[in-house]
């Protein structure tokens, strides 16, 4: 079993735009393929924020998607941002304050907390602020700005575009507070029951729903925010359960909301990586890597993906083919049954679970002949 390590995959070729953009912004990037905890991640001053910062470029995004990791200063605000990509913020600490404004309605705000989530409209101005005097605030945010910056790879179209997305936001009074349930049929089971909101006060505590194709007692929320591309869905399995090993294409950034344990990613016919995570921790899984998540701790263990990597039912990137990780492996999809994955998988499981004084509840395999 190989530990996880941040290590580059390599790449050939030329140098992206996006690439040569966040080497020029002057701030850390992160990269491999995990981060053990977004709140100690070390941020350094970030001129054009306007506070302290870092990119989270991990090696399953494959520039798809990116993550950055930003700090507000106790009391204080960041500089006024508008931009042509989208963006999801999740708090880390802190609370506060975001307003947000363009041509066609007035300036608006929305309060946030721990662990609330919301979306920034695209192309709109915006400016957070730290409502604390004794204490920084900090949010990770994921966006899609490799695609844009690598599609038009120009600085001046990006920020100082002018065009005004009214489908996106007209300035609205119930925009962070209006939310529904929505179906998009044609999605498929992705598609059932997406809440439909801009704004998510507390992703610890949001009503989920059975999704049993997982195994491990799961439950789970498909959102919509902002009328966005960028997709996000909460995922929850139970105290010493685990969930099936599957696959999928890249850029799904996961977020530990609550709970401790590890994860196994490998391609095909390789060593398992093993990351161990608690809340706070980040990790992508690369594209096509199987990949498989186990509680071991005393409470359920819940996370956050956003991205690409979890395709939007309402608005698809392009007309990608389902990808069929809930279904599997042995019918040519991406999911390995409980009964068909490696004897290792369940023996490690059940040693890490004696360590933590835990005890499984998951049933004996029984493995297919």
């Amino acid at each position: 079993m190989e530990r996880a390590v941040n290590s580059s995959r390599g790449y050939t070729g030329g140098v992206p735009f996006y690439e040569k953009w966040t080497k020029s912004e002057g701030i850390p990037v992160i990269d491999g393929y995990y981060v053990e905890d977004l709140n100690k991640v070390p941020v350094e001053p970030w001129h054009r924020k306007g506070g302290l910062g870092a990119f989270v470029n991990l090696e399953g995004n494959e520039e798809l998607n990116d993550a950055y990791v930003c700090e507000i200063a106790p009391g204080k605000s960041l500089k006024p941002q508008k931009h042509l990509y989208e963006e999801i913020i999740l708090i880390l600490s802190g609370k506060g304050t975001t307003a947000i404004w363009n041509e066609t309605g007035s300036k608006q705000t929305v309060e946030w907390h721990e662990w609330s989530l919301f979306a920034i409209p695209l192309n709109v101005w915006h400016q957070h602020f730290n409502g604390q005097g004794d204490r920084p605030a900090r949010y990770v945010a994921v966006t899609a700005a490799p695609m844009v910056f690598n599609m038009f790879h120009n600085l001046d179209f990006v920020f100082k575009n002018n065009f005004v997305f009214t489908d996106r936001y007209i300035g609205e009074p119930d925009y962070f507070t209006r939310g529904e349930f929505t179906a998009y049929p044609e999605a498929g089971r992705h598609g059932d029951n997406v809440w439909e909101s801009n704004f998510i006060p507390d992703v610890r505590i949001i009503k989920l729903h059975p999704g049993v194709m997982r195994g491990g007692e799961n439950r789970s929320q498909r959102m919509e925010l902002a009328n966005n591309t960028l997709s996000q869905h909460i995922s929850e399995f139970d105290v010493g359960t685990y969930k099936k090993a599957h696959s999928h294409g890249p850029a799904a950034n996961i977020v530990i909301l609550n709970g401790t344990g590890y994860s196994l990613l490998w391609p095909e016919g390789k060593p398992h990586i093993k990351i161990d995570w608690h809340q706070g921790s980040m990790l992508v899984p690369p594209n096509r890597w199987l990949h498989q998540h186990f509680n071991t701790g005393p409470e359920p263990a819940r996370y956050l993906a956003i991205g690409i990597g979890t395709p939007s039912p309402k608005h698809p990137f392009g007309k990608i083919p389902p990808m069929g990780e809930d279904f599997s492996l042995g019918l040519g999809y991406g999911q390995i049954e409980y009964e068909d994955e490696a004897p290792e998988i369940r023996k490690l499981f059940e040693e890490e679970l004696r360590k933590k004084g835990v005890q499984i509840k998951m049933p004996p395999v029984k493995r297919r002949r």
